[in-house]
């Protein structure tokens, strides 16, 4: 292989290779599925879609992957020491919002006195 070859090709290796490794942008939540048991939580880059907020009409498996995910991490520190984004907060909402026990995520500032 010529090397004017070799960086497109290995450009579209690792494209395939860690496509699932980022954000996605379509609404989904950011569960760290990679890391079943993480030590500390990423910002949500996305608002959470349709999936998760169309009540009867929400998609069960997502909505219980997300109740499971703040039940289980909801209180950890975010991995870079800063507090939840606008992001974060909406997801933490619709948490609590769906039965989840307020005391599985952190205070919010109109939680708190």
């Amino acid at each position: 292989m010529t090397p004017h070859r070799v960086l497109p090709l290995a450009a579209l290796l690792a494209t395939v290779l860690l496509g699932g490794c980022g954000a996605s942008d379509d609404g989904s939540l950011d569960s760290q599925a990679a890391t079943p048991t993480p030590t500390c939580l990423v910002h949500q880059a996305n608002q959470p879609a349709n999936r998760y907020t169309d009540g009867t009409g929400a998609d069960t498996r997502s909505v219980l992957e997300m109740m499971r995910y703040y039940t289980a991490n909801g209180t950890k520190a975010f991995c870079d020491g800063k507090p939840p984004t606008s992001t974060d907060l909406r997801w933490m909402n619709l948490y609590t919002t769906l039965g989840g026990d307020g005391a599985h995520v952190p205070a919010r500032p109109a939680d708190k006195p």
